[in-house]
């Protein structure tokens, strides 16, 4: 099989690229910049740089490369700045629009397509988790909003789609929830976090399994997928995160309210059921917990600062802190002054 890959450049686009490659197949990546950016080295395939806004770029690309299949990565998911009234054109033309043509151009050369979209086209209402095939929604922020323009593009002109809904999604190439929140406890004592706003994380690398595996099948339609093992808050998310990272930071819940005021509301119910991954013969994603600790191990950024002793393991302390202890500080400040 042959892929087209938008948002190669982005936290799923990196693992997907990866995935298939892993699997053999021909791969093309895509994004805004003259080529991958990968922090961990330029994968072995090929690129197109591609402004999806531009439905002419778009449609002559697609009839260039011939894929089997797009996988749809790319997405302004910037969430707060998309509520700013100078970002909302750009935000509607890439999560909309860009998606349209996509679409439109994979009716034209007869290829599957898998759209990542999110569980904020819903309303967060209640406790019950949201169906693959729930249509009632309710988006409370303009990001929930365009996304869920993608989805109508999408299912509205075409039948050999995957629209697959993920929340909380994190991984090695970029920024995220996880990521921000361990450096924010290597700089503090304490941190809050919201207790109110309930889901699923999904580990990208995880993510980007199942998105292949589901482009090597014909099992169209609307899917939800994160990682297993349960609903938590974000608020138990990074606790178990400090757990795995040996951090000692005091985490203090709070509600959503309290945290203070957000440019985009958030749906506090993020609980999505994903039992049609299991009914249409994919393999489910591994749990939550599993995951956090398979990322922390891969994400570079933390075994570099140790490296570069910004972060320090003190042998007589033996154990991770996070920042310098007083051993480490003494330690320095003997070996400047031999300098």
């Amino acid at each position: 099989m042959k892929f087209f890959v938008t948002g190669a450049n982005g936290m799923l686009g990196h693992d997907v690229v990866q995935e298939l490659l892993k699997r053999g197949y021909e791969v093309t990546g895509s994004g805004t910049k003259q080529d991958f950016s990968w922090k961990n080295g330029r994968p072995d395939c090929g690129y197109a740089c591609l402004d999806i806004t531009d439905r002419e770029a778009v449609v002559r690309t697609l009839e260039r490369e011939k894929p089997d299949a797009v996988i749809h990565c790319a997405a302004w998911n910037a969430v707060d700045l998309a509520e700013e009234e100078a970002n909302r054109g750009n935000v509607m033309a890439v999560n909309a629009l860009g998606t349209g043509y996509i679409a439109e151009s994979c009716v034209k050369t007869d290829c599957k397509l898998i759209y990542i979209s999110t569980d904020f086209v819903f309303d967060g209402s209640g406790e019950k988790p949201a169906s693959a095939d729930e249509t009632s929604f309710g988006p409370l922020n303009y990001y929930g909003m365009s996304k869920l323009e993608g989805e109508k593009k999408i299912s509205a002109s075409m039948e050999k789609f995957y629209i697959v809904r993920t929340s909380w999604a994190y991984g090695v190439n970029g920024e995220n929830f996880v990521k921000t929140m361990i450096k924010a406890g290597k700089k503090h004592d304490t941190v809050r976090v919201v207790n109110d706003q309930i889901a699923t994380p999904t580990y990208t690398r995880d993510l980007a399994r199942l998105l292949a595996d589901m482009a090597e099948s014909d099992k169209y339609g609307f899917y939800n997928a994160t990682n297993e093992g349960g609903f938590v808050s974000k608020y138990e998310l990074i606790l178990e995160a400090y757990r795995q990272f040996g951090l000692d930071t005091k985490v203090i819940p709070v509600t959503t309210e309290e945290y203070g005021p957000i440019l985009a509301m958030r749906p506090k119910n993020g609980r999505m059921c994903k039992e049609k991954i299991k009914k249409q013969g994919f393999l489910p994603l591994p749990d939550w917990r599993d995951a956090l600790n398979r990322y922390l191990a891969e994400e570079t950024f933390l075994s570099n600062e140790v490296k570069n002793g910004t972060d320090q393991c003190c042998e007589k302390c033996r154990r991770y802190r996070g920042s310098l202890c007083d051993h480490s500080r003494r330690s320095q400040r003997q070996q400047r002054e031999l300098l």
